[in-house]
Formats: C-alpha cells, structure tokens, sequence
C-alpha cells in the first residue's frame, strides 16, 4: 500500500471515530464541563441547607410569638383582675375608720339606754362627731369649714338666700345652713349659705342724692 492510500485510511478512521461519538458512541465530557457541573451540584446543596435552616428559624420564631401572645394575654388578665380587686377594696382604709365611729355610736348609745341620761347622751355624741371630722381631717385630708362671717365666694358657697342691707359692703355671708368640706385643696361640697348683699342704689334715689 502506498503513503498516500494510509493516509487517506487514518483519516476515514478519525472522522469515523468521531461521528460515532457524535451519533451516541461512549459519552465523553470535557474536564473543565464536568467541574462547572459539580461547582453547580454543591451550590445547589448549599441553597437547600440554607433553606432547611431558613425553615428551622421560622417555627422557632412562630413559636417564640404564640408564647410572647400568651404570655402578654395572661399578663393583661392578671393586671385586669388587679385592677378589680384594687377598686373593689380602695377604701378598706376608710372603711375601718368609719367602723370604729360605728362603735362609738353604739356604746353611746347602749349608754344611753341604761342611764337615760340625756345630757350625758349629748356630750357623748359631740365628743365622737369632733373625734370623726378630727380624724378625717388628720387621716384624709377632709376639712369642714363654715361660712358665717366671710366674704361671698362663689366656688365655696351655694348661696340659698340673699338679702340687701346696709350693714355690709360686699357680699358676705350671714347663716350657714349647711357646712361646706374641703379635700386637700379642692372643694369637696360648697356651703349651703345666706347672703347679705349691699344696697343697690336705683335711678330715682340716685336723682335724689344728687339734687
């Protein structure tokens, strides 16, 4: 066989080879293509860990919201039952205070009933009405005042009664007909009160002083 006729051979046999590689013979992938597949396989299993983790944090977060919710549910609970019984039992206090008022009044009275005295009667309530408006005053900040002999004051005194005359100049209160109270420094009640006011001069008595 001549040089040239194996020429020609060896090449009809590497286009062969290669068209049967073409046509579906043993696959072959280039080294470089198959570390881009597996750069590709490992940053696929990356993601995926990723979101297990991702998944894993969320519920634990939802858990972590379904407790602070329950939690701050019984907290409002317990501070509304709290608040209840705080305003239910405001005044126990007060209360005990009143109570042993009571009782004064019950052994005055009790005393009374045996001695059938009523002078003794009358001094035993007098003594317990000063010990109450003391201890009221003391304890709580509840002042009685009267009216009797002060000027009119309209956030003080409910004026149930007025009269001109000319022996005041201002408005002034004359009768107390019921005390007033005070509470710290606001007006609890004002006083029930008779007002005398000064004459108011008309027209005609006006011309008259004047001519």
């Amino acid at each position: 066989m001549s040089k040239e006729h194996a020429k020609k051979g060896k090449k009809v046999s590497l286009e062969d080879e290669k068209l049967h590689s073409e046509e579906g013979g043993e696959d072959t992938v280039p080294e470089e293509d198959a570390e881009n597949i597996e750069s590709i396989d490992s940053a696929a299993d990356t993601e995926l860990s990723e979101i297990e983790s991702l998944k894993k944090k969320v519920v634990e977060l939802e858990d972590q919201v379904l407790r602070k919710q329950a939690d701050f549910e019984n907290f409002r609970k317990r501070m509304f039952r709290e608040k209840e019984e705080a305003i239910k039992f405001a005044n126990s206090t007060l209360l005990i205070d009143l109570i042993t008022i009571i009782d004064d009044f019950e052994r005055a009275i009790k005393s009374s009933e045996e001695s059938q005295d009523f002078s003794t009667f009358h001094q035993g309530i007098e003594m317990i009405e000063k010990q109450f408006i003391s201890m009221l005053e003391r304890k709580w900040g509840l002042t009685r005042f009267e009216g009797a002999g002060d000027g009119f004051d309209p956030e003080k005194h409910e004026a149930l009664f007025m009269e001109e005359t000319e022996e005041v100049d201002t408005p002034t209160v004359v009768e107390d007909y019921q005390k007033g109270y005070i509470l710290h420094d606001r007006v609890l009640r004002p006083a029930k009160v008779k007002v005398s006011m000064p004459v108011t001069e008309n027209e005609e008595t006006k011309e008259e002083t004047k001519a």
